[in-house]
């Protein structure tokens, strides 16, 4: 079975990855940069080994090619440089033989062995110092050492993320050189690369900047045929629909993922209880209603603890407040975020709900009663139930004179306008005439009796 990993330096399951919350708290990675740029500043007041120093001097005045020379510096580097001095060590070696015109060939040898050295030290904060300085001077050079410049962001990339610095890691990602013409790179490669910056703006909690990558993925994605990358963009989709509070789109997305057999059970049924989170969040209505319908169904879903209030939802009877407060404390913070109107998502959800579960209890209801029945003024009721009728998510009328609310059995259509007045108006219209064309039958059938029984009185009494 394939575990569900995303390739950044500090591999993660696919159920920490949804259960943690997308905003960091900034203080933490804020005293971590600090500190990294005091030990850049310390870095920076240090000279070269003398070791190296000397190195270099033989190797910029070696007769004929010095591109030999230079490897076997960097072959060598550990035991000539020390620790505390790496930084500057490597860059000097840049400086060398960038300085010395070896051609482009004998540059790109180089340049391949000085990389190869750098990652075999696996020192984070050297990656980020000399990878950072190294990709400036490589800015300056002709576009000949594009696979060495794209290893490098990977590889400063890598670092970032490991010190949790998500955007930083996102921005030098995002100058990988994916579409030169000197440069052949894969759609896999590209989604790879994409993906991975998708998820750090996602760690950032941009998810307008990752949403822009996500539609660069859109339109290569049906020919990648990883099924990692598949997932992982499907998750991508899911959490910025999720932060954009487009609940019922990553409720779908959700349950989509917890459905594939590549990722373990215990992820899938985190995966579940995400879409479920996200169904019950969505506006009430029809569209909801299958989205529940689907998931209630899942046979998975009597083992997660938001089954209980999932199933309420779905069979349309009214929640306590107990109930929600309970549900509200597995929600993630931007779930809980307050709307322009003042009431949160979840409050707001609940009340549409509760409103959709007094219509299959009452046939009519003052408007001062049902906002009693969902914690509301009169005022507010009555502006939700407009709303709601008005959007087709709810099928009723209003007698604003009398201040009631009429509703209609049967399920609204889910198109905006459906569930007016005047929809229902002409059913209403339809049931007067049988009623008196009821009545007239009725009056007929005692007249017909009269005739038969007293015939004499109705000849003397009958007007026609």
């Amino acid at each position: 079975m394939i575990k569900f990993h995303f390739p950044i330096s500090v591999h993660k399951h696919l159920s920490q990855l949804l259960s943690q919350t997308i905003h960091i708290t900034p203080p933490p990675r804020a005293e971590r940069r600090e500190f990294t740029r005091k030990r850049h500043r310390q870095r920076q007041a240090m000279a070269p080994n003398a070791k190296v120093v000397q190195a270099l001097s033989q190797a910029e005045s070696a007769p004929g090619e010095k591109g030999t020379a230079y490897e076997a510096l960097l072959a060598n580097i550990k035991n000539l440089s020390s620790p505390a001095s790496a930084v500057d060590d490597l860059n000097a070696i840049v400086d060398s033989f960038f300085g010395q015109s070896l051609g482009v060939v004998s540059t790109r040898a180089v340049l391949g062995s000085f990389v190869t050295t750098l990652k075999s030290l696996e020192n984070q904060d050297v990656w980020i110092e000399v990878g950072t300085r190294t990709l400036s001077v490589l800015a300056s050079q002709p576009s000949s050492f594009l696979d060495a410049a794209a290893t490098l962001c990977e590889l400063v990339a890598t670092a970032r993320e490991s010190n949790e610095d998500f955007f930083g890691a996102a921005k030098m990602l995002a100058e990988i050189p994916l579409d030169s013409s000197q440069r052949k790179v894969t759609d896999e490669e590209k989604a790879r690369v994409w993906i991975r910056i998708v998820r750090n703006y996602l760690e950032e909690d941009d998810s307008t900047a990752a949403e822009t990558y996500v539609n660069k993925l859109k339109n290569m994605m049906h020919m990648i045929a990883d099924q990692d990358l598949t997932l992982h963009f499907g998750l991508s989709q899911a959490r910025i629909q999720d932060a954009k509070r487009d609940f019922l789109s990553a409720a779908q997305r959700y349950h989509e993922i917890s459905l594939s057999p590549a990722i373990a059970d215990e992820e899938r049924l985190h995966t579940l209880a995400m879409a479920i989170k996200c169904a019950i969040l969505a506006p009430a209505g029809p569209l909801r209603s299958r989205m529940l319908g689907r998931l209630y169904k899942d046979d998975r879903a009597v083992q997660l603890a938001e089954f209980g209030i999932l199933e309420k939802m779905f069979l349309d009877r009214l929640l306590s407040q107990a109930e929600v407060d309970s549900f509200a404390e597995g929600l993630q913070p931007h779930q809980l975020a307050t709307t322009s109107d003042g009431s949160t998502v979840l409050a707001k959800a609940v009340v549409e709900h509760n409103l959709l579960g007094a219509s299959r209890l009452y046939s009519n209801i003052g408007f001062e009663a049902l906002g009693s029945l969902l914690g509301l003024d009169a005022d507010r009721a009555e502006e939700t139930t407009a709303r709601m009728i008005e959007q087709g998510r709810l099928v009723g009328r209003m007698d604003q004179l009398d201040g009631i609310v009429w509703f209609e059995g049967g399920e609204a259509s889910g198109e905006k306008g459906s569930g007016r007045a005047e929809v229902v108006a002409g059913k209403e219209m339809r049931r007067w005439d049988a009623n008196v064309e009821s009545l007239a039958d009725e009056v007929e059938n005692v007249t017909n009796s009269l005739q038969k029984e007293f015939p004499d009185f109705v000849a003397a009494n009958l007007v026609i």
